[in-house]
């Protein structure tokens, strides 16, 4: 009976609950525009029931009469609707809440609203990393981020240079630290671009500190792509082909113009090398001068490439859980003629977050990524500038040459083989690389709506097998014998932080606060070995024999378990972190973290790095009433950082053993040797930052502006010591950067069929060495071509003459200055370059010598247009640098061999005789080495300009057609490049150019299906 009576009052309750629910349905739309939102959420207050708009903005979602329903969306107000009897529709506008403003940035373990910020965060979304067609998911930043300074790459596969706010370091890394998902990494190779959510830049010390000692260089918050909830799955497929075009290849000097400059030169030996060509190969028909050959060695070696990506993906959500599932194949084919030169990736990942219970959810990602990646010889790249014209690629006299009969410049007379088909067809450089990232995450509500406790798990397993293979061959003088180079590293890296967060209102005050502890763990094992004489010999068509089990000699200095960079060290650190983000009415803004990192890496245990920040929302003010400004907000912060990418070092004094001679016999002495290394600690930074973000005229104009100090202290660097003038590492060095930056951006809707946005950025950038130990200098680079760093000067700045033009006479030389006896001492003639005498004492030595430039970039800018005409869809980038210097080192080899070629710009404009030329010297003048010393002649600005990125796409079909919403889109990426540099591209990420790889122009067509 009771179990009955139970049963029926189950079933009255339940037919009362499905009796009140009612199935809601409606529009989300902007109130100004009347255009759909899509993923708008909705939410039942008071309940765990939410629901989100599809593509069409449309939703539905059971509720009762009496539940209130919010609507909202990022950038828009939200808006409460409570259900009253008959509401079965309901089509809800949304008011712009200032998209801005209003945008959740990810900060360190947790958010924040862009109003609220007091630091310097830039934020990257998914549609504008998608515009980019390449490897790497940082190249799409290019010209997107001011004061992020990217360096291009043309290799396939190969990551940019990327710096933030300049040099942080100078022997450790400088690139930024990254942070996907939770994990720490030194570099992001391995994610799809595609894979990517949000891309957020923490710029200065500021936002960065909470990351401690990993964030000297500044930190890159990286978030994937998640489903939504209470979505139907998409199933969604994107992909492009299309083709790598070399662009500005530099013109090299052709047979003509060769041959005119060897005979310019007064060269015996050069001239007679060019007779041997016309014995060899013949005479051209129409000039008997001329050898019957003329080699452009760069048309030779590269032609264009094609490049591809797919990716296809699974997303949704129910209620309680979401979920995205994906997969890509991406292949980089790269310039390079015979040689294998390619990158191939595949990717795998998996994200699932789950609601369990109102108060918890758990979830976790996993990704995979495996490549592999044929590298280019860039030696090829330096023959191909320095081969000449007169010799071909392949020589049917030169029979000793096996298992090619390719030409040898040395039968012609030359020093050297120069042709760049003996690397290209016999040196073979393979890497593997795979890696593996796991996440497991649970937060639970422990007060709801302010206090919850998140627990977040990474691991990451990295694996590099690299394989080098020398075949065996001839080129026809010398016997070159087979050798195996192997190297395989491989990393084990977990990350487990557990932090509380307490987000709460009371009146007019707003309090988020987060409190946590962090404990990372990074092993690294390396193993390498190289053998020679491989039995059988390497050969393509016999891969399967490219093992060292066949060496027949092994190089034992060349075989080992540890490096300078890979210890096979086990590094721990425990740390401990707060933040506290305080506001006040929305006017008046507080921010302050503190982060204690311990560790086992340096002799010093445990750091401090604390930060502190405020904010003035000056248009939330009462007497605030300036027509044409929405908003305006002052802020400022101050933090340290630190940088731990060094080597440590603890030495002491040693004795070295020392033999001599005593009468007729060996004596073994020791003497006291008091150079040694010592590194303590890590780099720390302290930067200052003062900012301002305005929006103007109905927020259609937003303004971002900074300007920060940022110095780097406790710099590892190497000292000269005084007496044994040896070189000991210490932590003396100081380096200073700082600059100005802003970001300035329109947006408007003028219908629902029309809308527009035009924006730029620039960034300046003053890099200065403040300290360098008691030494006067420190040098680096070549001797023949110093690099010195000099306190109040910017770092490894290129050092040398300035060069004041060309002595056109006689009359000039002997009214240079010089002195006379200087002149015949050093054989001065027309023709030669003119340096500047600085001090003025008649001498030109070491004490004229001076800063030529840097190759840091003192400007750099960007600017983006777009507009979208119905389904239509177009958007332009441009971005540009100036301010720095690159030192063309392939004109300055001839200090080493000269019986080379030239390029065709500097043949063409060499000194011919008075008035002919006030830049370059003579032919003869190019081989003597008073034009040989490091110069401004060698040194030249690399200021460029970039149409970086065009994209044009149209969508046949949207979510309310019978059919998949489709979209074709065609992009064009760096397809306009001016500069006046001698080389192919201004884009060389240490400033020096011998054998840079370039950079190519990518044209694709891409198709986006979504089911």
């Amino acid at each position: 009976m009771r179990k009955s009576l139970l049963l029926a009052l189950l079933f009255l309750y339940g037919s009362l609950l499905v009796y009140g629910q009612t199935t809601i349905r409606g529009t989300v739309k902007d109130s100004q525009s009347q255009m759909s939102i899509p993923g708008a959420t909705i939410r039942i207050s008071g309940k765990s029931i939410s629901s989100q708009t599809d593509d069409a903005g449309r939703f539905t979602i059971d509720a009762a009469i009496g539940d209130a329903l919010s609507f909202s969306f990022i950038g828009y107000e939200t808006t409460t609707v409570t259900l009253t009897p008959g509401d079965t529709v309901l089509n809800v506008l949304l008011e712009d809440g200032n998209q801005t403003l209003e945008e959740i940035v990810v900060v360190g373990y947790g958010t924040q609203r862009q109003r609220n910020l007091t630091t310097a965060v830039a934020t990257v979304r998914a549609d504008d990393i998608a515009k980019t067609p390449a490897a790497q998911p940082m190249q799409a930043l290019q010209g997107r981020v001011p004061g992020l300074q990217i360096v291009s790459s043309g290799a396939p596969g190969a990551a940019p240079t990327v710096r933030l706010r300049g040099i942080g370091s100078a022997e450790g890394n400088s690139a930024p630290l990254y942070v996907v998902d939770g994990m720490f990494f030194d570099n992001i190779d391995f994610l799809n671009p595609n894979d990517i959510e949000t891309i957020n830049v923490l710029k200065d010390a500021s936002a960065a500190a909470i990351y401690g000692v990993r964030a000297g260089n500044g930190v890159v918050l990286i978030e994937t792509k998640s489903g939504a909830y209470n979505q139907e799955t998409q199933i969604v497929y994107d992909g492009y082909y299309g083709i790598q075009n070399p662009q500005n290849v530099l013109k090299m000097a052709n047979t003509e113009q060769f041959v005119q400059y060897i005979t310019e030169t007064g060269s015996t030996a050069d001239i007679a090398f060019i007779q041997n060509a016309i014995d060899r190969f013949g005479a051209n028909p129409n000039n008997p001068n001329l050898p019957n050959v003329n080699t452009n060695w760069y048309d030779e070696v590269m032609s264009p490439a094609p490049i591809q990506n797919h990716n296809i993906s699974f997303s949704g959500g129910s209620e309680k859980t979401r979920f995205s599932i994906g997969g890509s194949y991406f292949k980089q084919d790269g310039l390079l003629n015979e040689q294998r030169n390619d990158f191939t990736r595949l990717n795998f990942r998996t994200k699932v977050d789950s609601r369990v219970r109102d108060w918890l959810s758990v979830g976790g990602n996993f990704n995979v990524s495996t490549a592999r990646q044929y590298e280019g010889e860039n030696t090829a790249w330096f023959r191909s500038y320095f081969s000449v014209p007169t010799l071909p690629v392949f020589d049917p006299q030169n029979t000793a040459a096996t298992p090619l009969g390719l030409a040898n410049a040395q039968s012609l007379g030359y020093r050297s083989v120069q042709n760049p088909f003996f690397p290209l067809n016999f040196i073979d450089t393979r890497n593997h690389i795979a890696k593996v990232l796991g996440n497991f995450h649970m937060e639970a509500n422990i007060i709801e709506n302010k206090l919850k406790f998140r627990t977040q798990y990474n691991y990451s397993l990295g694996f590099v097998n690299q394989r080098r293979v020398d075949q065996e061959y001839n080129d026809g003088v010398t016997f070159n014998p087979s050798a195996i180079r192997r190297r395989n590293t491989a990393s084990y890296d977990q990350v487990w932080d557990n932090f509380l967060t307490y987000d709460d209102q009371f009146g007019k005050h707003n309090l988020n606060a987060v409190l946590g502890q962090s404990y990372r763990n990074e092993y690294s094992e390396l193993l390498f070995a190289r053998g020679t004489a491989i039995s059988p010999a390497p050969s393509r068509a016999a891969e399967q024999f490219w093992y060292l089990s066949n060496a027949t000699d092994f190089d034992l200095n060349d075989i080992g378990d540890a490096d300078d960079q890979t210890l096979n060290a086990n590094l721990k650190f425990l740390s401990f972190f707060g933040r506290v983000a305080y506001n006040y009415d929305g006017k008046y803004l507080l921010y302050g973290t503190l982060r204690r990192d311990g560790n086992n890496k340096f002799q010093q245990r445990w750091g401090n790095f604390a930060t502190i920040g405020a904010g003035w929302v000056v248009s939330q003010e009462d007497f605030f009433d300036v027509n044409g400004i929405d908003f305006l907000k002052f802020r400022a912060s101050w933090g340290q950082l630190g940088n731990d990418a060094i080597a440590p070092a603890v030495g002491r004094p040693t004795f070295q053993e020392n033999n001599g001679a005593i009468g007729d016999g060996r004596v073994v002495g020791r003497r006291l040797y008091p150079l040694f290394d010592l590194i303590t600690s890590w780099e720390t930074t302290v930067e200052t930052n003062v900012g301002v973000d305005a929006q103007f005229l109905n927020n259609r104009l937003s303004l971002n502006a900074d300007y920060f100090i940022r110095d780097t202290r406790n710099l590892a660097i190497p000292i000269i010591a005084p007496v044994f003038r040896g070189n000991e590492r210490r932590s003396e060095g100081e380096f200073r950067n700082r600059g100005f930056e802003m970001n300035l951006n329109w947006q408007d809707n003028i219908n629902e069929d029309f809308s527009y946005s035009i924006g730029g950025n620039i960034a300046t950038l003053n890099n200065k060495v403040r300290s360098i130990g008691a030494a006067p200098f420190l040098d680096a680079g070549d001797a023949e071509f110093r690099q010195r760093s000099i306190v109040g000067q910017p770092y490894q700045a290129f050092f040398g003459y300035d060069v004041v033009g060309v002595f056109q006479n006689e009359e000039q030389i002997r009214n240079s200055g010089y002195s006379e006896e200087f002149i015949q001492s050093s054989g001065i003639r027309p023709g030669d370059l003119i340096f500047r005498d600085v001090n003025g004492d008649g001498v030109i030595d070491d004490q004229d010598r001076m800063v030529l430039g840097s190759y840091l970039p003192s400007f750099t800018w960007g600017g983006n247009i777009g507009f979208r005409y119905k389904r239509l869809d177009f958007s332009a980038l441009f971005q540009g640098q100036s301010g720095f210097s690159i030192l063309n080192r392939k004109r300055g080899e001839m200090i080493f061999t000269n019986d080379t070629n030239i390029d065709a710009n500097l043949a063409d404009n060499l000194w011919r005789g008075e008035g002919t030329s006030n830049i370059y010297p003579s032919a003869s003048g190019l081989r003597r080495s008073w034009n040989q010393n490091m110069s401004s002649y060698f040194v030249e600005s690399g200021s460029y300009f970039r149409l970086q990125n065009v994209r044009l796409s149209y969508t046949f079909f949207d979510s309310e057609s019978k059919w998949p919403e489709t979209r074709l889109t065609f992009t064009a990426e760096r397809p306009l490049t001016i500069f006046n540099y001698n080389g192919f591209n201004p884009e060389v990420a240490n400033g020096i150019d011998r054998e840079v790889y370039p950079i190519p122009a990518v044209y694709t067509f891409g198709v986006m299906i979504k089911l």
